[in-house]
């Protein structure tokens, strides 16, 4: 199927529409995991397709998610999935929360969005450094019709890096309950409780039921 003069791959139905590598390859791990019978090559991205750019000025994980999702169903004819999410600290009133790809100034920043986090926290005691992430996912079809998921992640914010995994803040967020930060853990303990994976089982439930 074709939209927008965009070729996608023969037999693809769903579409993940990021154009973020770490979060596309956790987002197809997920979906690929929680759909029963999902057929090879069943999941693309829209890495690599022209598909129209989308200007995120939603006011919510929601609002950002559902505008990615609806230019993608509405761009190549296929169901598409997309999601918005962000850290949340408490003693910054939420923030970078929406933000958080581009805290610093600069999309996708990771270095700098981290010192400058490290930076803006520098005073504050290990007690009172408790944030979530946040992940809000939407699914869209071709008519318009649209379901979001929520998911969260609570734990708190380091004071120095600590791993090589995940992507984001991840090296600096300890999951509660863990002695390990998200950068530390597997991709599958991570999948298990992170915000991502919560939101994306969910919706994988309503992915199952349009495909059938």
């Amino acid at each position: 199927m074709t939209g927008s003069g965009t070729t996608v791959t023969a037999g693809a139905r769903v579409i993940l529409a990021s154009h973020n590598q770490g979060k596309l390859r956790e987002l197809q791990r997920i979906l690929a995991a929680a759909v029963p019978g999902l057929e090879e090559g069943a999941i693309i991205s829209s890495a690599g397709l022209e598909l129209p750019d989308v200007l995120e000025d939603a006011v919510s994980f929601e609002g950002n998610a559902l505008l990615k999702a609806h230019s993608a169903a509405a761009a190549t004819g296929l169901l598409a999935v997309a999601d918005d999410s962000g850290l949340a600290v408490d003693v910054l009133g939420g923030s970078p929360g929406i933000f958080s790809a581009r805290w610093s100034g600069r999309h996708g920043d990771d270095e700098a969005n981290n010192d400058l986090l490290l930076a803006q926290l520098s005073d504050v005691p290990d007690e009172h450094r408790g944030a979530r992430f946040v992940c809000a996912a939407a699914l869209v079809a071709p008519d318009g019709s649209e379901v979001v998921e929520r998911g969260e992640m609570p734990g708190r914010l380091l004071r120095e890096r600590h791993g090589e995994g995940g992507f984001g803040y991840d090296p600096l967020f300890l999951p509660e309950g863990e002695d390990r930060t998200s950068a530390e853990l597997t991709p599958a303990q991570k999948d298990a409780i992170s915000h991502r994976g919560t939101a994306f089982r969910a919706i994988a439930g309503h992915v199952a039921r349009l495909l059938s």
